[in-house]
């Protein structure tokens, strides 16, 4: 059916009217007349009212919020108002309705799109609008299928010739994240109480064992990674948000998707795996303390190395979702240390 076609009122013997094009070919975007002059009177009939609409069953509705127009409200409309003339069974949203019908667009004619903007950018000078066509033409200028270097070139330029494939670099750029943590906890010794700093390399080999048994937890950022829960995207790629640290969700809804072209995958290295009990405030002091006065009891070593490597304390996040004040969160005390096994008597 043709889309819902988009119209003016105008001035007419006092009276608002909306002055319609000629019916749009199918498909086509909506367009509007040059305005017409305020006051200027029409040929008698071209400007039917709401009762007299060309299209049987058609009606009219505000562009701005899709209000449905009665007689009486579409008579005290004001001259130039923006209108939609709705076929059977048609629906209008406002502006929603535009945004999902550009969306559309994006899926269906992705190229054409990406022509028009860029032709739009080459002379265009405000700032703001210069912001907007280039952000578009980024976010629809993607390679997110191609996953070999030779399907996409661009998206390797200034990596190592070793990485063949996009998920093997974004698997090393998850576990360059966990080394780096494994790094933190080792560099804190030189903190730890000299009789205890025996008992704390002892585990912090036992995390690097573990870290290294799950390949540095690389899962977590890789898209072919068959287990779902296992990773933080979908298997196109696309990561998004989880909030700062104090909330459930992200209030921006941040998303981005590093394997769909070069620029995606250099912003993707401002995202950042937010410890929500923090690290260096809190788990590896207490873990250095707890190390300190075990005395005789068994520290819960994989209580910290959850804390530290995996997703039971780590949230992923936009830069602007990264809080870096104090999150004022401590270690559950109650699993610092493991629990002694009960033995029962046997009478």
């Amino acid at each position: 059916s043709c889309p819902p076609r988009r119209v003016r009122s105008c001035s007419c013997c006092g009276r608002g009217r909306p002055e319609l094009k000629s019916r749009p070919e199918l498909g086509s975007r909506p367009e509007l007349k040059s305005r017409p002059e305020l006051g200027s009177c029409p040929e008698p009939g071209s400007h039917p009212p709401v009762g007299q609409l060309p299209l049987a069953g058609s009606r009219l509705c505000l562009y701005e919020d899709g209000t449905e127009l009665t007689e009486s409200y579409f008579r005290a409309l004001p001259a130039q108002t923006e209108l939609v003339l709705l076929g059977p069974g048609q629906s209008w949203r406002g502006c929603a309705s535009d945004i999902e019908r550009l969306l559309a667009a994006f899926c269906s004619q992705q190229g054409a799109v990406v022509e028009a903007a860029r032709r739009l950018l080459t002379d265009e000078r405000a700032p703001h609008r210069q912001k907007l066509l280039a952000d578009l033409i980024h976010n629809l200028s993607e390679n997110i299928l191609a996953e070999d270097k030779e399907e996409d070139k661009k998206w390797f330029e200034g990596l190592e010739s070793r990485f063949k494939n996009k998920s093997s670099y974004l698997r090393h750029s998850c576990e360059s994240r966990m080394r780096g943590y494994m790094r933190e906890v080792t560099g804190f010794i030189s903190n730890v109480h000299p009789s205890a700093r025996d008992a704390y390399r002892g585990i912090i080999d036992l995390m690097a064992n573990k870290l290294k048994s799950v390949k540095y937890n690389g899962c977590y950022f890789d898209r072919r990674e068959k287990e779902e829960a296992a990773r933080l995207c979908t298997a196109e790629g696309w990561f998004s948000c989880q909030g700062p640290f104090d909330r459930d969700d992200c209030p921006c809804k941040h998303s981005i998707n590093p394997y769909s072209n070069r620029e995606s995958r250099i912003l993707f290295s401002t995202w950042n795996l937010d410890h929500i009990i923090e690290k260096k405030r809190a788990v590896v002091p207490e873990l250095a303390e707890a190390v300190k006065t075990r005395d005789g009891r068994e520290v819960n070593w994989e209580y910290f190395y959850q804390l530290l490597f995996t997703l039971d304390n780590l949230k992923l996040v936009h830069i602007a979702c990264h809080k870096k004040t104090n999150h004022n969160l401590s270690c559950d005390k109650s699993r610092i240390y493991r629990k002694r096994k009960q033995t029962q008597e046997i009478s």
